[in-house]
């Protein structure tokens, strides 16, 4: 679910109401005086979880955009930049920064692709897979915060609507990524 929030959050902080950083006329107030409106809830919820997580997160030495790299590449190692940036919905710019970072910290390598000596991939080192078992406890704590007092069946409905607004932006964005990704 982590995941889903992050997106959202990214989506709506750079499109508001209107769409990539256009300024729109807004029915809600993001001083949270609205707070019926789903949209000010929202983009409550999105605030208070990435500061949540950038706390949590970094008591290990990881920052907040660094996690969904890691996860990405316990999944599969030695993807490219590219891939990264594609899977993670983000601009290839912010990925840049986020690996040089993660490489100065001992985090991850580089190495050329045997197939094409211009592609390089990135690994993780031993270091962040120890972490990542970390960084997972961080999130699955932080998600029975947010998450307490929901029954199981809750959390299923919650899921799918997040899945549902996500594939709404989506779309939205012409059914892929945002132009304000893109370069």
């Amino acid at each position: 679910m982590f995941f889903y929030i992050k997106l959202l959050f990214r989506y709506l902080t750079i499109h508001g109401s209107a769409g990539c950083g256009k300024p729109a006329e807004r029915r809600y107030s993001m001083d949270g005086s609205n707070d019926k409106s789903l949209h000010s809830l929202l983009f409550q919820i999105m605030r208070l979880h990435r500061s949540r997580m950038m706390a949590l997160l970094g008591q290990l030495g990881v920052h907040h955009g660094q996690a969904p790299v890691l996860g990405l590449l316990a999944k599969k190692d030695g993807r490219t930049q590219k891939e990264i940036a594609e899977k993670l919905h983000l601009r290839p710019a912010t990925v840049t920064d986020i690996l040089q970072r993660m490489e100065k910290a001992g985090l991850l390598v580089r190495k050329n692709d045997p197939a094409d000596m211009r592609v390089s991939l990135v690994y993780l080192t031993e270091k962040s897979k120890r972490i990542r078992a970390e960084v997972d406890k961080a999130m699955d704590e932080h998600e029975a915060e947010w998450t307490r007092g929901f029954a199981p069946a809750e959390l299923d409905q919650l899921r799918q609507y997040f899945i549902r607004i996500r594939d709404n932006l989506l779309q939205a964005s012409d059914g892929g990524e945002p132009d304000c990704f893109r370069h």
